[in-house]
């Protein structure tokens, strides 16, 4: 097998945490490094700075069975765990609002418990650890505390703020913070992972504020390329009348109907194969006696997709005020006159309009847009919340 560099150079890992992940690697792997090594990491960093690629990537080095390179890549058990198919390597990425004690017992504590199959160790990757409810986050601090000698628990959070990961599972685990890659170091990725110009992966780059999943998507996906259009021509249509206020309604239905065809083959698996457990389908009077009591079990489980769903959508939207927001900071930025790359360099004429507004203006825009986040949060109806957006930046532009 030849190999000429590791799993974190090829999965474009900063090379201070690569450092830190590799000696920690190696010491798993030999026994020596003293402290190097320990059962329960937190992996942090601004959104697409590439905290769950750096857990997968650790995951794999810990797998690896090459001879002489500690996460070569290229073995059975590197790339299964790159592909998510390793038997020991659990990885959750919860979409749901938030992560409850049953949800953590079932996808993190149950799993820490087994022993190893066919690696070295079992690992659990927890990404949106800063989801998880007080109650969730004080059951899984009992397996931190002591978790098996083969079981390896990596948390993946925006920051180490109380309101992101409580303080005791935080000082029972080794923090490694992902800082966010440069334009030059995303685009980088998305060239050596496939046949892109510079130009697309800089700009996909730039657009997504260097976060490496949204560039991936916003490179290969027309429908994402078509979406932040959308969002961005908003800006526009706020000097047309009414059409703003139309466009939000537009923006919220395709919003919905996304989330809803990215969860549909999902949700309708979960609800066959809890059909089947429950034995619905079948007949005779035992079965009908059995089939007594399981609606609750049922509208559980649609309750469960309803909230899923309805984190995706705002997540689809929150993503799209990012996009709009980076937009009026591009025309912020040549008010004032800085001398910045923007964000948006394709929509650079409607930046320069926008900037005649003046800077005090635009950051009421700008404020406006948080505001919107922040209501569609806290579960103030999206096409409420997106109209009062639009109203305070027609305000702030003076239209009529």
């Amino acid at each position: 097998m030849g190999v000429s560099t590791d799993i974190f150079t090829r999965m474009g890992i900063a090379p201070q945490v690569a450092t830190t992940l590799r000696t920690a690697a190696q010491a798993a792997r030999t026994g020596v490094g003293g402290s190097a090594m320990t059962h329960a990491w937190l992996f942090t960093g601004p959104p697409g700075s590439g905290r769950s690629t750096a857990a997968v990537a650790f995951a794999a080095a810990l797998e690896c069975t090459h001879q002489s390179i500690v996460g070569c890549g290229e073995c059975e058990q590197c790339q299964k765990t790159q592909a998510g198919a390793h038997t020991d390597v659990v990885h959750i990425a919860p979409r749901e609002l938030s992560i409850g004690v049953e949800a953590m017992r079932i996808g993190v504590v149950t799993p820490a418990a087994m022993l190893p199959t066919v690696g070295k160790w079992r690992i659990v990757i927890l990404d949106n650890a800063d989801r998880l409810t007080n109650e969730a986050a004080n059951t899984l601090l009992k397996t931190v505390e002591e978790p098996p000698a083969h079981t390896v628990i990596m948390l993946c959070a925006p920051s180490t703020d109380p309101t992101d990961i409580i303080p005791t599972l935080l000082s029972r685990s080794r923090h490694v913070y992902v800082p966010q890659p440069s334009i030059d170091e995303v685009a980088a990725i998305l060239m050596r992972e496939s046949d892109i110009s510079e130009n697309v992966a800089k700009l996909a780059a730039a657009a997504s504020g260097n976060h490496i999943g949204r560039a991936r998507h916003l490179a290969h996906h027309k429908e994402s390329q078509i979406r932040r259009a959308n969002i961005l021509n908003l800006a526009e249509l706020i000097f047309h009348g009414s059409e703003a206020f139309q466009a939000v309604g537009t923006l919220v239905k395709n919003a919905t109907e996304e989330a809803k065809s990215m969860l549909a083959e999902e949700n309708e698996k979960e609800l066959e194969k809890l059909r089947t457990a429950l034995g619905m389908g079948a007949r005779g009077k035992g079965a009908q006696k059995a089939l007594k009591g399981t609606t609750t079990q049922l509208k559980e489980l649609e309750k469960q997709q309803a909230l899923r769903e309805t984190r995706a959508r705002r997540d689809t939207l929150d993503m799209q005020l990012v996009d709009l927001m980076g937009l009026y900071r591009d025309a912020l930025m040549r008010a004032t006159g800085a001398e910045v790359s923007a964000i948006h360099p394709d929509m650079a004429p409607l930046a320069e309009e926008l900037a005649k507004i003046g800077p005090e203006n635009l950051l009421i825009c700008v404020e406006a847009i948080q505001q919107c986040r922040s209501d569609i949060n806290k579960n103030v109806r999206p096409e409420a919340a997106m109209d009062a957006m639009v109203g305070r930046i027609r305000k702030a532009c003076n239209t009529r």
